[in-house]
């Protein structure tokens, strides 16, 4: 939690075997660890909705009366017992195998607290042999069970009753009394935010007792104080490093604009608004001596790239050199050869470095960067390495700025001058939702690019469900007449062997739907050369169908691909879909992307895909995402094992962020020593979540 932790051993405060069971259970050792084990739903008084919120296979427990009862034999079971419980809102079935006391103590008006695994059979919540206890009857209880009595008094004294994510060998009330004890041992907490607390929400100390025993207001205000701690310490990660910015020193790039207004005239096209707005912030940040930190964001097609070149010719023009940091060796070839293209007659050395060229093209291509000699250096990870050293980097630009880390950045911007910080300006096709660019990039400037180069076409989408023969059938014979016109067509599959994999695929297609076509296939396990040549042969309309996984994701640019079929739609994301989408349209020709799915009518699945198909507005379909898949691995799930977001919802809570990120910086600015103390335990393996989400 933010700013305090309770370090102290489970094994310490519990009593002898708890903490061993929940060390089994859940891998807690520490007293906070436990105490962030919050509940997932409370019980008014004995009685509420638990099962029907859960999905099924999962731990769940329900608090309610048993309200029928039956029994009968079975040769293989023995006597089956079964109990209906109604818990407030819904009636769920517990089952008992060769039943006896449990038929004593479970009589029609008895109060308990049932924990188990939940199966549903014909809509019917149910139970299968559930550890329970009694409520309000406690005589009927074994005497050696004098913790659990304790535990259900405790219980029956809270207006409401906290029902914990639970595991069959730790139940329920097991958790809850564990976190009792761990409470019932902590002192009044200060409030770590001190004199910076929020006046209209409970103390820090309320809300630590009150998110797990409730007093008769709800747990509400305790869990809004806890939600807006944890926007908080985002803002805090993401303002300290802003700060940390500000105390750098950039190379000032401020030389008369002679390369980019070359450039700029040998254009075959205007700029859009939009981009000469964006091209005058980053020209700003150039000429400034803090570093740019600036993310730049637009649809596929939007011109990011041109963007981004006229900021390198800026750094060019006033002495520095640039290094353009791309995912994979394919696109930083293609970034190559398309930069190559356009400053064609303009003064511009421009060198490839990646990691698959030969020995003598690379000792060449580090002699050129460490001289000087090179103005654009493009390249894959390649550039990040101990051996290439540059003679002036003034501008880093890294390209699907997802595809990178923080450490890989940092490397790269590590190779500037000495005591001076390189500019940096990152690129992303994926549109970030309003929420994600305040957490995830709160350090960043943004720049957005909506509006599209004139001359591209939408982008015509469509659902086929497997499920109609017809409409799969039409699919490719749409798909033979765009190849019949002289386009050419991406087959995506979600992987490279087995069924419906690429390898299997472009077999089978080139067998029978695309007989006599050329097809060939494309995916991430083939050597670099053997992409390289497919990619060349692909944009040079010798092959008339590619059939790729997602590799051709980020970067091909091929106008004549006017066609696509994501096959096993479903197995993509809202954001992956789109982006793939984005292959096709980047020409003069009206294109068309069907998505095929084996999803059921009436699933998120097919809902899902359906509004992929409905709009070409990616950033509207960044919300849709983010709906979707919500936070995962914001601050850092995967890098820490521990997933610290446990209120916060990206999707949902806005004002509460827009709020913690304006705390965050009077903080920072007013108390520094204060911020650095609220985040000391999110180190800085778990803070580069920021640019890895």
């Amino acid at each position: 939690m933010l700013g305090w932790q309770d370090t102290r051993p489970l094994s310490r405060i519990l009593e002898k075997g708890e903490a061993g069971s929940i060390k089994r259970a859940f891998g807690y050792s520490k007293a906070y660890e436990l105490l962030e084990h919050f509940p997932r739903a409370y019980a008014a008084r004995g009685s509420g909705l638990a099962a029907e919120t859960a999905d099924e296979g999962e731990i769940v427990t329900i608090v309610g009366e048993v309200v029928h009862t039956t029994t009968r034999e079975s040769p293989k079971a023995g006597r089956i017992f079964q109990v209906s419980i109604h818990d407030g809102v819904g009636v769920t079935q517990a089952t008992f195998f060769r039943a006896t006391w449990q038929m004593r103590q479970l009589s029609v008006g008895v109060r308990a607290i049932f924990t188990g695994k939940l199966k549903f059979f014909r809509g019917q919540a149910q139970l299968q042999h559930p550890q329970y206890f009694l409520l309000g009857n406690l005589r009927l209880l074994k005497k050696e069970e004098s913790y659990k009595e304790r535990v259900a008094q405790l219980m029956l004294n809270l207006p409401f009753i906290p029902i914990y994510p639970a595991k069959s060998s730790m139940p329920s009330w097991r958790i809850f009394g564990a976190i009792h004890e761990v409470l019932r041992t902590i002192p009044t907490i200060e409030d770590p935010l001190q004199q910076f607390a929020p006046n209209d929400l409970p103390s820090f100390d309320a809300s630590v007792r009150g998110i797990h025993m409730p007093d008769a207001g709800g747990h509400e205000p305790y869990r809004q104080r806890l939600l807006y701690d944890e926007a908080l310490s985002l803002g805090v990660v993401m303002a300290l490093r802003k700060a940390d910015t500000r105390k750098r020193v950039a190379p000032l790039l401020s030389a008369p604009d002679q390369r980019g207004a070359q450039l700029q005239a040998s254009l075959p096209f205007d700029l859009t608004e939009g981009q000469r707005n964006v091209l005058e912030d980053i020209r700003h940040d150039l000429r400034s001596k803090e570093p740019m930190q600036r993310l730049l964001q637009g649809e596929v097609g939007s011109g990011k790239t041109v963007v981004a070149l006229l900021a390198m010719l800026q750094a060019v023009d006033a002495g520095a050199q640039c290094a353009l940091l791309a995912p994979t060796e394919v696109l930083a070839t293609q970034h190559a050869q398309s930069i190559a293209a356009m400053l064609k007659g303009i003064d511009v050395k421009i060198t490839l470095l990646k990691g698959s060229m030969p020995t003598s093209q690379r000792q060449q291509a580090l002699l050129d960067i460490v001289s000087g000699e090179s103005n654009i250096i493009i390249g894959t990870h390649a550039l990040i390495q101990e051996s290439v050293e540059f003679f002036n980097l003034g501008l880093c630009v890294v390209d699907e700025q997802h595809r990178f880390g923080v450490e890989q950045r940092d490397t790269l911007r590590a190779k500037g001058p000495d005591g001076l910080t390189p500019h940096l300006l990152v690129m992303t096709a994926t549109p970030i939702p309003r929420t994600i660019a305040m957490t995830t990039f709160g350090d960043l400037s943004v720049s957005t690019l909506r509006e599209l180069p004139g001359g591209r076409q939408p982008i015509a989408s469509y659902v086929v469900p497997a499920q109609n023969s017809l409409w799969v059938a039409r699919m490719w014979q749409r798909l033979r007449e765009e190849i019949h016109q002289g386009r050419q067509v991406y087959i995506v599959c979600p992987k490279i062997g087995g069924e419906d994999g690429v390898e299997e695929m472009t077999e089978h297609l080139s067998n029978t739907e695309f007989e006599g076509r050329r097809v060939m296939a494309l995916h991430g396990q083939m050597p670099s050369e053997s992409k390289a040549t497919v990619m060349e042969a692909f944009a040079a309309g010798l092959i008339d169908v590619l059939v790729a996984t997602t590799v051709i994701e980020v970067g091909v640019d091929v106008p004549n691909a006017a066609a696509m079929l994501i096959y096993g739609a479903d197995a993509f994301g809202v954001s992956q879909l789109h982006q793939l989408r984005g292959r096709v349209g980047r020409g003069a020709n009206k294109s068309i992307c069907f998505f095929y799915t084996s999803a059921e009518p009436g699933t998120p699945t097919l809902e899902r895909i359906g509004k992929v198909a409905d709009t070409l507005d990616g950033f509207e379909l960044a919300e849709i995402d983010l709906e979707y898949r919500q936070e995962g691995d914001v601050l850092g799930t995967e890098q820490s094992g521990h997933n610290r977001l446990k209120f916060l919802k990206l999707h949902r809570d806005a004002r509460v962020i827009a709020r913690a990120n304006d705390d965050a910086t009077a903080i920072v600015h007013q108390a520094p020593l204060l911020a650095r103390t609220l985040v000391r335990d999110i180190d800085y393996d778990r803070q580069i979540f920021i640019d890895k989400s």
